[in-house]
C-alpha cells in the first residue's frame, strides 16, 4: 500500500462506491475491495484486492474529518463489505468515531451474506448499540439457481436466516436486488423467489436495479457472445411487477429510482403496493413511456 497519505484529504484508494443515500456522509475507507469478489455481474472492485487498511491511514483520516467535516453527521465505512472486518477492528473504529467525531449520529456500511454469517448475535447487537445503524446488502436474487449461476454464494435459506438475525439486532437493513439476472427463461421465477425472500426478511428498504452487462465481467462477456439473454424493456417491467406482487413489507420503502431502471418507483409498502401494481400494469400494456436506453446508466 502506498505510504504517501494525502495531506489535504482522506486516504482513498481505487474506486470508491457508496449508496446514494450516503452522498453527504464522511467516507472512511477501512477496507479495500470486496472479500467475496466472485459475482459474475460485478466489476466494481477489480482495481484492488481485498485488504483491511492499516490504522495509521484511518488515524490521519480522523484528524482530517475532525477539522473539516463538522457539518456531516453521517459516516459510511467503505469498501464493498466492511462488515466482514474482525470485531477488534470494529471496536477500535467505533471508539474513534465516538471520541473524535462526537457529532456523528449515524454509521453505515455495505455487507454481504458471508460477513453477517461471521458475526454472532452478540456481536451484531454490540455493533448496533455502538452506532452501526444500517447496512446495505446486495441480495440480488432469492432464486437458488440464479444465485448459483452468478456465483453470489449461499442459498436462499441461508440468506433469509442470517438477514433475519441481522434485523433482530436492531441494525436496519437496506437490500439491493437486480432485475434481469434470471435471463429470459427464469425472469419471472427470479422475481417471484426474490419477492418471497424479501417478504421473509422484511427489510426496512428494497432498492431494485436493472442489469446492465459490463464488459469487464464474466456476465458481460457472455452477453457479448450471445450466451446471456436479458429481457427487453417490457420484459424488465414485467419482472418488476412480479417482484412487487410477491414482496410484502410490514413497513418499508420500495424503490426503483436507480438510473439503470426503465421506470422509477418510490413507494412505501404496504400502503402503496396496490397503486404500484396498477402503474406497472399500465407500463406493461404500453400506456406509460419507459426510459430510453441512452438515458440508462450505472
Amino acid at each position: 500500500m502506498n505510504d504517501n497519505h494525502l495531506p489535504n484529504g482522506f486516504h482513498h484508494l481505487g474506486n470508491c462506491i457508496r449508496p446514494p443515500s450516503e452522498a453527504n456522509a464522511i467516507l472512511l475507507q477501512a477496507t479495500l475491495g470486496c472479500s467475496h469478489s466472485k459475482c459474475t455481474f460485478c466489476g466494481a472492485y477489480e482495481d484492488k484486492k481485498f485488504a483491511i487498511k492499516e490504522r495509521k491511514y484511518l488515524e490521519a483520516d480522523f484528524e482530517f474529518a475532525r477539522k473539516y467535516c463538522r457539518h456531516q453527521d453521517r459516516v459510511f465505512i467503505m469498501d464493498g463489505d466492511a462488515l466482514v472486518m474482525p470485531m477488534k477492528n470494529w471496536e477500535w473504529l467505533l471508539k474513534n468515531i465516538h471520541e473524535k467525531l462526537p457529532w456523528v449520529r449515524r454509521i453505515t456500511c455495505y455487507a454481504n451474506l458471508k460477513s453477517i454469517q461471521l458475526k454472532t448475535d452478540e456481536e451484531l447487537s454490540y455493533l448496533h448499540e455502538n452506532g452501526l445503524k444500517a447496512v446495505f446488502l446486495g441480495l440480488e436474487s432469492g432464486h437458488a439457481q440464479v444465485r448459483k449461476d452468478i456465483k453470489k454464494g449461499g442459498t436462499p435459506e441461508e440468506l433469509i436466516f442470517h438477514c433475519q438475525r441481522l434485523r433482530k439486532s436492531g441494525i436496519r437493513l437496506v437490500t439491493i436486488v437486480l432485475l434481469g439476472l434470471g435471463q429470459i427463461n427464469l425472469s419471472l421465477a427470479h422475481a417471484r423467489e426474490t419477492g418471497k425472500a424479501l417478504t421473509a426478511i422484511d427489510p426496512e428498504a428494497v432498492s431494485a436495479l436493472s442489469l446492465i452487462p459490463l464488459p469487464n465481467t464474466p456476465l458481460g462477456q457472455a452477453f457479448e457472445k450471445g450466451e446471456y439473454q436479458i429481457p427487453d424493456a417490457r420484459g424488465m417491467i414485467s419482472e418488476l411487477r412480479e417482484l412487487v406482487k410477491y414482496t410484502d413489507l410490514t413497513r418499508g420503502a420500495f424503490r426503483s429510482v436507480h438510473a439503470s431502471n426503465y421506470l422509477s418507483i418510490d413507494a412505501r409498502f404496504p400502503q402503496d403496493k396496490d397503486g404500484v401494481l396498477k402503474t406497472l400494469d399500465q407500463a406493461v400494456a404500453g400506456n406509460i413511456d419507459l426510459k430510453p436506453e441512452w438515458m440508462r446508466g450505472l
